[in-house]
C-alpha cells in the first residue's frame, strides 16, 4: 500500500463509560489501496478487541476500505458490504460493486468494504487443511463413513493446534460487534449495509444486537438465520430436490434434443443409473474423474436447466466410453461469495501473509462457533444422513454428513443470535436460488417483521443484485436512496 492520504476521522462515542470508547477514538490512516482499482480506492486498518467480554486485552487488526460518495451534497451515509461465505474476504467490495450500483447509489453512499476476522488481511488464520479436508461434502456411504468421521475430527484438531487461542472469537456475533466500532470510528450514528448470502445473516445478527445503529439494510439471497448453520446444510436438499424436478420436467420436453428420456421418471432413471455407474467406475472428465458421489455435489447446477443438461449428457457419454466430459457444468451455483470476486491467498494489501486454507479455516469457525446445536455423536450424523437421503435423494446425504463441528472443542462460545425484530430491511430473492433457496430467504422474510421481500420469479443462481441486471433493481435503487421500501412483499418477472 503506498500513503497518499492520512485522515482522522470524527468521533462518535460509545455510551458514557464504555470501554469500547478508546475504539472510535482511533485515528484512521487512509492510503491508497496495493489491490488495485481507481485512485480513490482507498484502505485503512482498524484495531478492535478479540475478545468483547475484555475489551482492554488483546487488540486485533481489522483491514477496512472505502469509495466516498460521489456528491458531498448528496451524501446520506456509509454503505458497509459483506460478499458472503463465511471466510470471504470483503476488502475489495467497493470497487466491484461500484459498477453495479446505480449513480444515485454512488451519489449518497461511501461504499465499505472490510475483510471480517480471520479473513484475509484481518489478522488471518489457517489450519494446515489439505485440499480433501477442505471440502465440506461427502457423500454419505456406510463403507466411507469411518473416514468421514476421521476427517472431520482431523479438520477440528489441526484448527483448534494451529488457532486455538482465536477460534472462541471468530463468530458472527463478534463481527457484527466489529461492524458496529467500523461505525463508530468512521463518525456515524448510524450504518446503511448491503449483505450476499452469508452476508444477509451477518446483516440480521447487526440489526438485533445494534437496532438503533440500523438504518438501510439489503439483503441478497437471504438465509434462515433459524437453521444456523446445520439446518442450512440440509436445508439444501430440500431446495435441490425441487430444483431437479423441475429439471427433469424440461429435459423430458427437449428428449428429442438430449435424448435423456421422455418423461420426468425416465430422465429421473437415467440420471440415477448415471450416479450408481460412476460410484462403480468414476466417470474421466477433462479435470480428472467423478465419482456418482462427486457429481452429485453439483446438484446446485441443475436451477441453471440450459446449461447443466449438456453436461449430463456429456458425462453419460463419458461413461459409456465416449471422449472427457468437462469438470464442472459451466454454471455449477455453489461459490457463496460476490461471483465478480477471487479471494487468493498470499500477500495482500497490507502485506499480510495469508494461509492456503484461510476460507476454510474461517468457515469452520464461523459455522462451528456460532451455536452449540451440532450433535456430537457421529451415530447421530449417520442416522441423519441415511434419513435424509431417502427423503431428498440427489443431496440428502450431502448435507447431513458429519461435520468438524462435531469434535469442535468450543462450540458456541454465546448462545446463537435469535433475530426478531422490526428494523427496517429489503430482501431481494432468485426463485430458483439453490444455495439460499426461496424457502430460507421466507425464513429470514418472517424473523424481520419490518421487512419487504422482492422475488424474481424464475430467476436462477445465487445472486439477485450481485449477479447484474434483474427486475429487483429499481426496488433496491429506490430504497437505499429515499429508504422507502415497497408496500408489501412483491414477485417481480426476471
Amino acid at each position: 500500500m503506498t500513503a497518499v492520504t492520512a485522515a482522522l476521522t470524527p468521533v462518535t462515542a460509545f455510551a458514557a463509560g464504555d470501554p469500547l470508547q478508546q475504539y472510535a477514538q482511533q485515528k484512521l490512516r487512509w492510503e491508497r489501496c496495493d489491490t488495485g482499482g481507481p485512485a480513490e480506492f482507498e484502505c485503512a486498518k482498524i484495531k478492535v478487541p478479540l475478545d468483547y467480554s475484555d475489551p482492554g486485552g488483546r487488540k486485533i487488526d481489522l483491514a477496512i476500505s472505502r469509495i466516498k460518495a460521489g456528491s458531498a451534497k448528496e451524501r446520506h451515509g456509509v454503505l458497509l458490504m459483506n460478499p458472503g461465505g463465511p471466510g470471504v474476504p470483503g476488502l475489495t467490495m467497493p470497487t466491484e460493486m461500484e459498477p453495479l450500483l446505480t449513480a444515485e447509489v454512488r451519489e449518497r453512499f461511501d461504499l465499505i468494504g472490510f475483510d471480517p476476522r480471520g479473513v484475509g488481511q484481518s489478522s488471518p488464520i489457517g489450519c494446515d487443511l489439505t485440499g480433501d479436508e477442505q471440502t465440506f461434502q461427502h457423500p454419505y456411504t456406510a463403507r466411507t463413513f469411518a473416514k468421514d468421521v476421521a476427517r472431520a475430527r482431523t479438520v477440528a484438531d489441526k484448527c483448534w493446534a494451529k488457532a486455538g487461542d482465536v477460534l472462541p472469537h471468530l463468530t458472527t456475533r463478534n463481527t457484527a460487534r466489529d461492524m458496529d466500532v467500523v461505525r463508530a470510528a468512521l463518525g456515524e450514528r448510524k450504518i446503511s449495509y448491503f449483505g450476499y448470502s452469508y452476508g444477509t445473516y451477518l446483516g440480521a445478527v447487526y440489526t438485533q444486537m445494534f437496532p438503533r445503529h440500523s438504518d438501510r439494510f439489503v439483503l441478497d439471497s437471504a438465509l434462515d438465520p433459524t437453521l444456523a448453520w446445520r439446518g442450512m446444510f440440509r436445508g439444501w436438499s430440500a431446495g435441490a430436490e425441487l430444483a431437479f424436478t423441475r429439471w427433469t420436467e424440461w429435459a423430458a420436453a427437449r428428449n428429442a434434443t438430449y435424448g435423456l428420456g421422455p418423461t420426468p421418471a425416465e430422465v429421473r432413471k437415467t440420471y440415477g443409473e448415471l450416479i450408481a455407474r460412476a460410484d462403480r467406475t468414476p466417470v474421466p472428465t477433462t479435470g480428472g474423474t467423478l465419482s456418482g458421489g462427486a457429481i452429485r455435489s453439483e446438484y446446485g447446477a441443475f436451477v441453471h436447466v440450459a446449461t447443466v443438461t449438456p453436461w449430463i449428457v456429456a458425462l453419460k457419454a463419458a461413461a459409456a466410453g465416449g471422449p472427457p466430459a468437462p469438470a464442472t457444468p459451466t454454471a455449477s451455483a455453489v461459490p457463496d461469495s460476490v461471483p465478480v470476486r477471487s479471494a487468493d491467498a498470499g500477500a495482500g494489501a497490507f502485506g499480510a501473509d495469508v494461509p492456503a486454507d484461510n476460507q476454510s479455516a474461517a468457515v469452520w469457525a464461523v459455522f462451528c462457533g456460532d451455536t452449540r446445536s451440532w450433535p456430537r455423536n457421529p451415530e447421530r450424523y449417520r442416522r441423519d444422513a441415511m434419513r435424509d437421503r431417502a427423503k431428498y435423494p440427489l443431496a440428502g446425504d450431502l448435507g447431513a454428513n458429519i461435520q468438524p463441528c462435531a469434535f469442535w472443542k468450543s462450540a458456541g462460545s454465546e448462545p446463537a443470535t435469535v433475530v426478531s425484530n422490526d428494523v427496517n430491511a429489503l430482501i431481494v430473492q432468485n426463485q430458483w436460488d439453490p444455495q439460499a433457496t426461496l424457502a430460507m430467504a421466507q425464513g429470514m422474510r418472517r424473523a424481520l417483521h419490518g421487512a419487504r421481500m422482492v422475488t424474481v420469479a424464475g430467476g436462477e443462481g445465487h445472486g439477485v443484485v450481485v449477479a447484474g441486471p434483474s427486475c429487483a433493481d429499481a426496488g433496491v435503487t429506490r430504497y437505499l436512496t429515499t429508504g422507502q421500501l415497497p408496500a408489501k412483499d412483491l414477485t417481480c418477472g426476471g
